[in-house]
């Protein structure tokens, strides 16, 4: 079956980097889009960064954008998100979720495999 799991996530001060890892297993990792979600208590799960099976195409929340950066190495079946000029507000548990498209997807619904997810706490 297929497995999701993140790892890099842990406790940084406001201003710092950190870079999350998400090894996929159980199908062909280069058909298929990736996305990273966070989920911060009380508050509804959204969607931060996503990426087409490719590669050559990303998207990124607003609260996001120009901070942080989502790749994947279709070799090794990893995405990764390097998060920079992380802000208290970043703190959420992070989730490494995959589709069955190839296309990026934008919604919780349209994921179909989930990580179990990371803790990323940032400091004031």
């Amino acid at each position: 079956q297929v497995q999701l799991v993140e790892s890099g996530g842990g406790l940084v001060q406001a201003g710092g980097p950190l870079r999350l890892s998400c090894a996929s297993s159980g199908r062909t990792f280069s058909w298929y889009s990736m996305g990273w979600f966070r989920q911060a208590p009380g508050k509804e799960r959204e969607l931060v960064a996503a990426i087409t099976s490719s590669g050559r195409s990303t998207y990124y929340a607003d609260s996001v954008k120009g901070r942080f950066t989502i790749s994947r190495d279709n070799a090794k079946n990893m995405v990764y998100l390097q998060m920079n000029s992380l802000k208290p507000d970043d703190t959420a548990v992070y989730y490494c979720a995959s589709t069955n498209y190839g296309n990026t997807r934008f919604k919780v619904e349209d994921y179909a495999y989930w990580g179990q997810g990371t803790q990323v706490t940032v400091s004031s």
